[in-house]
C-alpha cells in the first residue's frame, strides 16, 4: 500500500511542478498557460502549489523503510484534503454544480486546446491533465485512509 501511496504523489508532484512549464501536448499548453500571467506569478504560484506535496513525498520516501510518524501522516492528510477541496472548487463545482463564466473564459484559453475526454457543461470542461491530477488526489486519499488505520 506505501508503495501504491508515493507512485501517486510522484505522479502529482510531477504534474503540480511541470504542467505548466514542460509542452506534452495534447495534455498542456504551456504557450497559453504562460501567456495569462506574468513569468514571475507562474514562478511563485508553481512554487507554492509544489512544494508541500514535495516535502510529503520526500517523507513518505525517508519514511518507507522505518514507518511514517504521525507529522507525516498528518502532513498527508492535510495537504491531500485541501488540494482535493481545491480542484473541488476550482473545476468540479464550476463543471457540475454552479457555473463560474469568469473561470470558464480564463480555462478556455489556457487549456482550449487540450485533451478532454468528458463532454462540455457550464461552459467548461476539465482537461484530460487535470482529470488525471484529481482522480490521482482522490486516489491518494483513499490509499492514505486504507494505509492509516
Amino acid at each position: 500500500m506505501l508503495s501504491v501511496l508515493i507512485a501517486l504523489q510522484a505522479l502529482q508532484v510531477a504534474i503540480l511542478w511541470l504542467h505548466d512549464w514542460l509542452p506534452l501536448r495534447p495534455l498542456n499548453d504551456v504557450v497559453e498557460a504562460q501567456a495569462q500571467d506574468s513569468r514571475g506569478r507562474l514562478i511563485r504560484v508553481t512554487v507554492i502549489q509544489s512544494l508541500p506535496f514535495t516535502v510529503g513525498l520526500v517523507a513518505s520516501i525517508v519514511f518507507a523503510r522505518t514507518g511514517h510518524p504521525s507529522w507525516v501522516w498528518s502532513w498527508l492528510w492535510i495537504s491531500y484534503a485541501i488540494l482535493f477541496a481545491g480542484e473541488l472548487r476550482a473545476w468540479w463545482w464550476p463543471y457540475l454544480v454552479r457555473p463560474d463564466p469568469v473561470r470558464a473564459a480564463r480555462y478556455r484559453v489556457m487549456f482550449g486546446g487540450t485533451a478532454t475526454f468528458l463532454p462540455e457543461r457550464n461552459g467548461m470542461v476539465p482537461n484530460a491533465l487535470h482529470t488525471i491530477l484529481h482522480a490521482a488526489t482522490a486516489a491518494t486519499l483513499i490509499v492514505l485512509a486504507m494505509a492509516h488505520r
